[in-house]
């Protein structure tokens, strides 16, 4: 047995809470290399005796990558303690048992030596809103999605959609342009919208902001926005902002007035400011986001920025009523500033939704004190990696799914917001090369993952665009111009994803067949069953998926009652099928 690859601290992901009486627990062993695991656990003051009275409970294999193996349990225990260790057992019936201290060849007696969950304390539980878990998002770059009021329109606004975006120029989006196309957003199944930066800024992209209380003019004023959320939440959409607290812009009024008079302004600490005096253009003397003068990093440990960034997350969910935030290059602020953050947040709106970006493993970020969800780009860069750019093989993709989720608890992935690009990324049909039927499976494979899925505005009617600024194109509002296809092959899967059981969120995911360019998963919640077929190459095939053999299934992608009396399935060229078997 290779018991150096065997891997478990008792730490987030491979133990936490699930709930107020639910432990979950989690092991790794080499891919292969154990047959069976079992859990030994009972509460460390549970003795007769000299006698611990441990139990032992059999794990499950969850998932596997070409290295390893993922065993997992759940347990609740009476008295919310626990004491716990392994005992793995290969094909030779060799046992060993795994513990704090190290391998054992026979069950230890001394607890000392066992892993340790001292008390599952409610108040440490991770718990993100509920509502999260069935929501499908919809981000939308105000600036591009429409113009419904001219009135508004910057200096230099060009017609809409007249040139290819760039850096700079204007089309005059706003909040009149969102009311008025809110319609077509139920129409689609969407029932949450993120907007990128709403605030007074210089630039079309709003992240470098110069009033965090003010709505840029050129979107509208507060009462449009106060209107534009009331319009929301009557057709039960959510409304998420994006809050750039990492950073300010150039003509924020105290990184202004620290230009003005350096090293004598008050605010000189607001800032991460290497010298005097400060040097605003080319390379800065000063932090910045990236080396990008004009967005000069804030003091988050300052008291007086800490007030004034938390004064402004607290006005917003209470002045207008909004359900969550954004917060850009999240990872690049302090903990301690996002433990206060979550704190004002949740004393305002308990249920508001907390997202922070982050492009890695964001588990310090997911203890339950700080956020309720992350970007999730290691999904991204798996499916976008394997579907549009056709860079990966099945195999590398399973392990980047089954290492996503496994990566961070279940209750953390169930509020994933998992999302196929962005306004910093090229949109999927340009990755894809323009193959729509590359951008269904992607999409057939977001809908039916676990998570809180978003699409990038335009998307669903196959708009196309290269990597920023390409890809913060003007909204095509001309219906001969959109693609009718797609957009009712989104909104019939978010339909399927809202009413089929197991389709969607709080369900059991797992991989069965990896076969050439073939995928084959299976997900399970309570009593229901799926399995999902997805062929991502040109060539139609026939691929063995004993789970089906003898079982009666509907095909729900083409509505038909079928019985499998064979474990094979024929999928067409870039086909996809799911069976929803009968018990």
């Amino acid at each position: 047995m290779f018991m150096e690859a065997i891997n478990h601290r008792a730490t987030n992901p491979y133990i936490y809470a699930r709930d107020k009486r639910t432990i979950d627990i989690m092991l790794e062993t080499k891919k292969g290399d154990v047959e069976a695991v079992e859990l030994i656990f009972a509460d460390p003051y549970d003795f007769k005796g000299d006698q611990w009275q441990y139990k032992t409970k059999q794990m499950i294999k969850t998932g596997s990558s070409q290295l390893t193996d993922y065993w997992k349990v759940s347990v609740q225990p009476e008295y919310r303690r626990l004491r716990y260790g392994f005992q793995c057992m290969d094909k030779d019936n060799t046992k060993i048992i795994v513990t704090e201290r190290g391998f054992y060849k026979t069950i230890p007696s001394d607890i000392g030596n066992y892993f340790c969950m001292p008390y599952l304390h409610e108040n440490d539980i991770f718990q993100a809103p509920d509502w999260v878990k069935d929501t499908v998002w919809y981000q939308i770059f105000p600036e591009r999605f429409a113009n419904g009021d001219s009135s508004l329109n910057p200096e230099g606004t060009i017609p809409w959609g007249s040139e290819e975006p760039s850096a700079t120029n204007f089309f005059g989006g706003d909040f009149q342009g969102v009311i008025d196309h809110l319609d077509y957003l139920s129409d689609l199944g969407i029932t949450g919208i993120y907007f990128t930066p709403i605030f007074k800024a210089y630039s079309n992209h709003k992240y470098d902001t110069i009033d965090y209380f003010e709505i840029d003019p050129q979107f509208g004023d507060k009462e449009t926005f106060r209107r534009l959320v009331n319009e929301c939440h009557s057709r039960g959409i959510k409304v998420m902002l994006d809050a750039v607290f990492n950073h300010s812009g150039y003509y924020f009024e105290p990184f202004q007035d620290v230009l003005t008079n350096q090293q004598d302004s008050r605010f000189k600490d607001w800032f991460h400011i290497w010298e005097f005096p400060v040097k605003a253009e080319g390379y800065p003397n000063y932090d910045a986001f990236g080396f990008v003068a004009s967005m000069p990093k804030l003091n988050t440990a300052n008291p007086e920025v800490k007030k004034y960034l938390l004064d402004v997350a607290r006005y917003w969910i209470e002045e207008f009523d909004i359900d969550g935030w954004r917060l850009d290059v999240a990872n690049e602020v302090d903990h301690a500033f996002w433990r206060d953050f979550r704190n004002v947040v949740k004393e305002v709106k308990p249920d508001a939704y907390i997202l922070g970006e982050i492009w890695h493993d964001a588990m310090p970020w997911l203890q339950g004190d700080q956020f309720d969800a992350v970007m999730n780009y290691p999904f991204t860069n798996g499916a976008v990696e394997y579907f549009a750019n056709q860079q990966m093989d099945s195999q590398t993709f399973a392990d980047s799914i089954t290492n996503v989720l496994h990566m961070y608890p279940q209750n953390v992935n169930e509020a994933a917001f998992n999302l196929l690009d962005s306004h910093d990324t090229a949109r999927i049909l340009t990755m894809a090369e323009g193959n729509k039927d590359l951008v269904k499976l992607l999409y057939v494979f977001q809908m039916s993952f676990l998570g809180s899925p978003c699409i990038y505005y335009g998307d669903e009617i196959g708009i196309t665009g290269g990597d920023d600024p390409g890809c913060r194109k003007c909204m095509e509002w001309d219906e001969s111009k959109q693609d009718q296809g797609l957009f009712r092959f989104v909104q019939r899967l978010i339909k399927m994803r809202k009413e089929i059981p197991g389709f969607g969120n709080c369900a059991k995911f797992r991989f069965l067949v990896i076969d050439g360019n073939t995928v084959v998963y299976q997900k399970q919640a309570g009593e229901a069953e799926l399995i999902f077929v997805l062929n991502n190459s040109d060539q139609a095939k026939s691929i063995e998926v004993e789970a089906l053999s003898n079982r009666k299934a509907i095909e729900l992608f083409f509505d038909q009652e079928v019985l499998q009396e064979e474990a094979k399935v024929k999928i067409e060229a870039y086909g996809y099928k799911c069976f929803q078997l009968h018990n």
